[in-house]
């Protein structure tokens, strides 16, 4: 079996990889033969589609032309050369296209969510969960399929080495990377931009609900939940799968020696490939009959991790079970291979605790947040601020004791194989996360269309949960960022060994702590453009819908209709044009600091993961506890729907929208982008 499974480890990923696909596929057309509703919820649903897939065509449009260009670089220059340009091909075209063709599913699943809510919570969750869980599938099932395919082409047909082999993987990792950070920044600035205009106008000075169809950024608000959290989670999660498995495949050519070497290089492919199945099975799992939809989500991310964790134990015998010692002499058995991956699962798990306390109504930080919104905006402000800092303490702790435990166990190798653990569920994961604006667009289009109250009983609750798990997924993505950061330093220094550069990043090296203090103010400055994208998006909604209000005041009764279409257009305009700059950022600055110096180069590395973790979990888990602040008074805390405590909740809420939907998360991939950036320098740096 250890044969077989060795010889055909590559064959094996592609065929799970394939099951991954088929799922969507099958799904895909299952779901889309549910109704859709009346006439006025197809109205509205189409409007969204078509928003979401302008905005994404002309993103990709703008993409397309920075990676011709980068992969033309590529392909020239001596020491990289066609098979890493092609490999970066490979990597943009498969991320790009989870992304898109998830978002499409999405946007066609919220009318049918609020269609299948006249059944009851049991019906729209499956519909909702089902519509995300092709997403996720997709994601997993792509980024296993290019890796493994590339490599099996390049091993099988061509003839390379491993080793030549996972350097031309890099440039894989680099295209899903290079689209991860546009779709991340540009789908944040759009969703965030005319939230934050449609909040601004609508609910603060109009005085009206949430998804209101008299709000001219309705539209746009909806199209941006699925640009942002369907399509850019997508594409995060699908460059940090893909990223991390070549990172170990990496770690364990350099690690092992030549007769290992070669089971140590597929060996995470295969935990991948069996995590796929483990995540189908939990996908069945996800019902409810007593309407605790929560639980019914977990239930089946639960499930997978239970079916994972004890297939690793098995694979890993059959494909570890006699390697030898590492190079450096560390002796790796099968029982500390397996306990790393289960290090991998159990940081999952307590990733996803730690957020949901921390972003939960059921908690304490949410709770004093709307507390402290009944004394005034700035109050409101100031602890929501004071919980994210506090929460950026537990993650980084668990982080701290995962890396020690699984290097204890199996050196650096064994921290890789804990973030590919980590990663197994990633199906999971991204089908949580795109399940929130499944369910969000479903309580809008009820609104809009005017359905019956029980109908919006239903949905308000699945989109109370959607908020939840948005929050808990960006906690993971952040986590296993930063995790596979770690793996890509950790290759970074192998390679440069590799090549003859025997480099310590002593702290008290002027070079070393230069590129650490550039490392940090690239994070700053990445989050600082972010954040003041969204401003001027946000600010001209806001003269939008003033305009329209003031020149058509028959919107307020009905007797004129909005112009949707003029805020998409201004968000996708801003969004386009204002993500270009920031997503440079980990690209040209990396490039810069690596050709002067290779110690500064590590240092800006460290200073990029250690900045960009504080600053990302502060920034997802403050603006989640602003959100669920302003939704606990609106169910009735402190005052309800109305108050002052609402008014100045709405305030953070504000606030918080571009804090934990576009520079938060956008931080995730930019982290990464640098460290690929600085593994694709070292033929041109080193020696």
């Amino acid at each position: 079996m250890s044969d077989f499974l060795i010889d055909n480890g590559v064959l094996i990923a592609l065929v799970c990889a394939g099951a991954a696909v088929a799922y969507g596929v099958i799904n895909t057309l299952s779901l889309l033969k549910l109704s859709a509703g009346n006439d006025r919820m197809r109205e509205i649903s189409q409007a969204v589609q078509e928003g979401a897939s302008a905005y994404l065509n002309r993103q990709y449009s703008s993409i397309a032309i920075v990676g011709i260009i980068v992969a033309a670089v590529i392909a020239l220059v001596p020491d990289l050369g066609p098979s890493i340009a092609i490999g970066f091909v490979i990597g943009g075209l498969s991320s790009a296209a989870a992304g898109y063709i998830g978002m499409n599913v999405s946007v066609r699943m919220n009318a049918r969510v609020a269609e299948a809510a006249r059944g009851g919570i049991s019906p729209a969750l499956d519909v909702a969960f089902r519509g995300g869980a092709v997403t996720g599938m997709l994601v997993v099932g792509l980024a296993l399929l290019g890796v493994a395919a590339y490599y099996g082409i390049l091993t099988w047909l061509l003839d390379f080495d491993q080793r030549e082999a996972i350097d031309a993987l890099i440039g894989l990792g680099f295209g899903g990377s290079l689209i991860s950070v546009f779709a991340r920044l540009g789908g944040g600035i759009f969703t965030k931009g005319a939230d934050v205009g449609a909040d601004i106008v609508g609910k603060i000075e109009a005085g009206i609900p949430e998804d209101d169809p008299r709000n001219p950024a309705v539209i746009a608000d909806n199209v941006g939940d699925n640009v942002g959290d369907c399509a850019g989670m997508a594409a995060d999660l699908f460059e940090t799968y893909a990223v991390t498995a070549v990172a170990v495949m990496l770690i364990g050519v350099l690690t092992f020696s030549s007769a290992d070497f070669d089971r140590a290089a597929i060996y995470p492919l295969v935990l991948g490939a069996v995590s796929i199945l483990a995540s189908i099975i939990g996908t069945f799992f996800v019902r409810t009959k007593t309407g605790h939809v929560e639980g019914a989500l977990y239930r089946g991310v639960a499930v997978a991790g239970v079916i994972a964790a004890a297939a690793f134990y098995p694979i890993t015998n059959w494909m570890m079970g006699d390697v030898g010692a590492t190079r450096d002499g560390l002796e790796v058995s099968v029982t500390d291979l397996w306990l790393c991956s289960l290090i991998g699962i159990v940081v999952t798990g307590l990733i996803f605790v730690i957020t949901d306390y921390y972003t939960s109504t059921r908690f304490s930080p949410v709770k004093r947040t709307a507390e402290a919104s009944t004394t005034g905006h700035a109050t409101n402000i100031i602890t929501g601020l004071a919980s994210g800092f506090q929460s950026t303490a537990a993650p980084a702790l668990v982080f701290v004791a995962a890396v020690l435990g699984a290097n204890e166990l199996a050196g650096i190798y064994g921290i890789g194989v804990a973030v590919m653990a980590q990663l197994s569920l990633c199906g999971l994961i991204v089908a949580l996360d795109a399940f929130g604006p499944i369910t969000d667009n479903a309580g809008g289009i009820a609104e809009m269309a005017e359905l019956p109250e029980e109908v919006r009983n239903v949905t308000d609750p699945l989109d109370a949960v959607g908020n939840t798990t948005k929050a808990v997924t960006k906690g993971y993505a952040i986590g296993s960022a930063v995790l596979a950061a770690l793996v890509l330093f950790a290759a970074f220094k192998e390679e440069l060994s590799a090549a003859g550069e025997n480099v310590l990043f002593q702290i008290d090296d002027p070079s070393v702590l230069s590129g650490l203090l550039i490392g940090g103010v690239m994070v700053y400055l990445f989050a600082a453009f972010a954040m003041e994208a969204v401003s001027k998006a946000g600010s001209a909604v806001v003269d939008e819908v003033r305009r329209q209000f003031k020149e058509k005041p028959g919107i307020m009764d009905g007797s004129e209709k909005p112009e949707y279409g003029q805020c998409v257009d201004i968000v996708t305009r801003a969004a386009q044009r204002e993500m270009i700059v920031p997503a440079l950022i980990p690209i040209v600055i990396t490039t810069i600091v690596g050709i002067f110096s290779i110690k500064a180069l590590g240092g800006l590395l460290m200073g990029v993961i250690v900045v960009g973790l504080f600053m990302a979990i502060s920034m997802t888990n403050g603006g989640g506890a602003w959100d669920n602040a302003k939704k606990l008074i609106e169910d009735g805390a402190f005052g309800g729907k109305g108050s002052f405590a609402h008014e100045a909740s709405i305030t953070g809420d504000t606030v918080g929208d571009p804090y934990k939907d576009t520079a938060g998360p956008a931080i995730n991939p930019m982290i990464k982008v640098a460290n690929i950036v600085a593994l694709l320098l070292i033929p041109l740096i080193a020696g």
